[in-house]
């Protein structure tokens, strides 16, 4: 993982899962920017834009109704910060009988904190598809 980045991104990331793991939509409801998203994209290549809301009432659907806690498995792969933004990519399982999930988190610095402004998120890469994203040179 790159470490040129502020400290205080890996703690934020690490409240990010686990207050979301465990449904605490009052301190979710701190760390997310006003016009945040997530991006889902299918392994077919259709994107579907969740808004914030929907996903904080999914949440808060979930705890109300004492579903269980989620999974908080995750390793922080990569983090990219410029100035008051950056990026993190974490591998990420909501549930041991769930595939794993490649989490694109961006962030910006608001008020002096972290918040995640936009998520994508996509099935777990396959290793053997990794090798090669562009073709051979031809010259």
């Amino acid at each position: 993982m790159n470490q040129n980045h502020d400290p205080a991104i890996d703690t934020f990331i690490q409240d990010v899962v686990n207050f979301g793991s465990h449904y605490q939509m009052e301190d979710m409801e701190r760390l997310y920017t006003g016009d945040q998203s997530i991006l889902f994209v299918s392994g077919d290549g259709t994107v579907a834009r969740v808004p914030r809301a929907d996903m904080m009432a999914e949440f808060h659907a979930r705890g109300a109704a004492n579903n269980p806690p989620l999974s908080t498995e995750h390793k922080i792969l990569h983090v990219e910060q410029q100035g008051d933004h950056a990026t993190a990519i974490l591998y990420r399982r909501m549930s041991p009988s769930n595939p794993p999930a490649m989490y694109e988190l961006r962030m910006r610095k608001e008020d002096g904190r972290w918040m995640v402004a936009g998520e994508t998120v996509t099935a777990w890469p396959r290793a053997e598809d990794a090798e090669d994203f562009l073709p051979p040179r031809q010259n």
